[in-house]
């Protein structure tokens, strides 16, 4: 028996609902599938989800944000898309990505869609044809998990819920990512992210003191929602080892966010009171700890306790600040916000941003610029940490992705393949379901396919 048949019977046998196939038939589908992978190093934890296939029904941000974290992991990621529109966000642009030779009409392959779809195969189906649910159902057989971001109920009428891929594979993993989950008077309602931020208090809290509410920057509710479920996700494979089953993940925004509100929710359930609205970059029980307008930006800085205030007073040139009475501890300073607020403000306007940074260097002091985003990309630190990387696109040629953000001492998860053009891989993951040309080219014939 050779190592690679001792590999794969080890894995399988861990998962007590599956008896290990015989030597011949698990040659075969290891075969078939090994053209559809990507090439990879052994099986040595370098990519911690290497052999886990993931069908990945989902569209936007926060399904793609999650799968996008497996696939970065190493699972097999196949991305079921509408055959003609693709993912909605493949619109959703400028900017975007050209394609480098006028093979492809359009303008090219959209940011936002880049952003979150690397790592990952496309199939270009519709399974509103019943040829197309059967394809999909062959899917299923071979896939670990299963990722869908449709309303609560609407994937039943497709043969596609979760009570029927159960008896297709019951070691399924299902996670359905939703606005308001499926159960509770609001889940049939569609939710964007700036829907949740409003609803679930985030917006409430977010803006300056005596602004409007505004909405984070960044999705941030989609993306801590896709956190959120691909750390369910594993959870559920691991379980799935001791047990042998697989199960129904209820993920949404609403719960995610709720969750998020961390301290300030705790804040809100032990005083029983009112919370204190928005804060800006300020902070309600710190002092000073805010952004401050320098001559050509801005600038934040944090005197977490009173050693750290004497240590920004002195790099202001205002050690005198830190013997008067109003701004001894940090109780008197946040009775006396406005005064030492005015006062540090007057001071830093008179320098740029970058006299400050070096001022305070090496201070001990908690201090940052307030950079915009191509500063930040650009910024030493985030190249330090190569937290840009570049990957060769099949049409577009070299294209910069932001990276992955966790690093290993052992495992090297990251961009190994990127974000694919519409239908890219529907050939290879139809041979390997072992549908035949003449099949394929029907499929085409009768757009179930593209």
């Amino acid at each position: 028996m050779n190592v690679t048949f001792k590999l794969q019977r080890a894995f399988i046998a861990r998962l007590p609902c599956l008896q290990p196939p015989t030597k011949s038939k698990l040659f075969r589908h290891a075969a078939q599938w090994r053209s559809f992978s990507t090439p990879r190093p052994g099986a040595d934890g370098t990519l911690p989800l290497q052999g886990i296939r993931v069908l990945d029904m989902t569209r936007v941000l926060a399904g793609p944000y999650c799968t996008q974290i497996l696939g970065d992991l190493g699972a097999d990621v196949i991305k079921v898309e509408h055959p003609v529109r693709g993912d909605d966000t493949r619109a959703w642009g400028p900017p975007y990505a050209r394609y480098k030779d006028g093979s492809k009409k359009g303008p090219g392959e959209s940011a936002y869609y880049l952003a979150v779809n690397r790592n990952k195969k496309s199939l270009g189906l519709s399974f509103a044809h019943k040829s197309g649910v059967e394809i999909l159902h062959r899917l299923v057989k071979e896939c670990d998990v299963l990722v869908e971001n449709y309303l609560p109920g609407s994937l039943k009428k497709y043969n596609m819920d979760y009570e029927t891929l159960r008896e297709i594979n019951p070691s399924l993993i299902y996670a359905s990512i939703t606005g308001y989950g499926q159960t509770g008077p609001y889940s049939n309602r569609a939710g964007y992210d700036v829907m949740v931020e409003a609803e679930m208090g985030l917006m409430h809290i977010t803006g300056s003191r005596d602004g409007d509410p505004v909405k984070v920057g960044v999705a941030v509710t989609d993306l801590t929602t896709g956190l959120y479920t691909s750390n369910a996700i594993m959870a559920a494979l691991l379980a799935r080892v001791r047990t042998g089953k697989g199960q129904h993940i209820d993920a949404c925004l609403s719960d995610c966010q709720v969750a998020t509100l961390a301290n300030i929710a705790s804040s809100a359930l032990i005083s029983g009171k009112k919370d204190s609205g928005r804060w800006g970059t300020e902070h309600p029980s710190i002092v000073p700890y805010r952004s401050y307008r320098t001559l050509d930006g801005d600038i934040l800085f944090g005197g977490g306790n009173d050693k750290l205030f004497g240590v920004l007073c002195d790099r202001l040139g205002h050690p005198e600040w830190k013997e008067d009475s109003r701004f001894l501890t940090n109780s008197d300073r946040v009775k006396h916000r406005a005064e030492i607020d005015g006062l540090i403000e007057s001071c830093v306007k008179e320098k740029t941003t970058q006299e400050w940074l070096k001022i305070m260097e090496g201070s001990g002091m908690p201090y940052a610029a307030v950079n915009d985003i191509q500063g930040t990309l650009n910024h030493e630190h985030v190249k330090a940490r190569g937290m840009i990387t570049e990957v060769d696109h099949s049409t577009c040629g070299p294209i910069k992705l932001v990276n992955t953000p966790i690093k290993y001492s052992h495992a090297t998860p990251g961009v190994r393949t990127a974000p694919p053009t519409l239908g890219q891989h529907t050939d290879e993951i139809l041979e390997f379901l072992q549908y035949g040309e003449k099949e394929i080219s029907q499929f085409r014939q009768d757009a179930v396919v593209s």
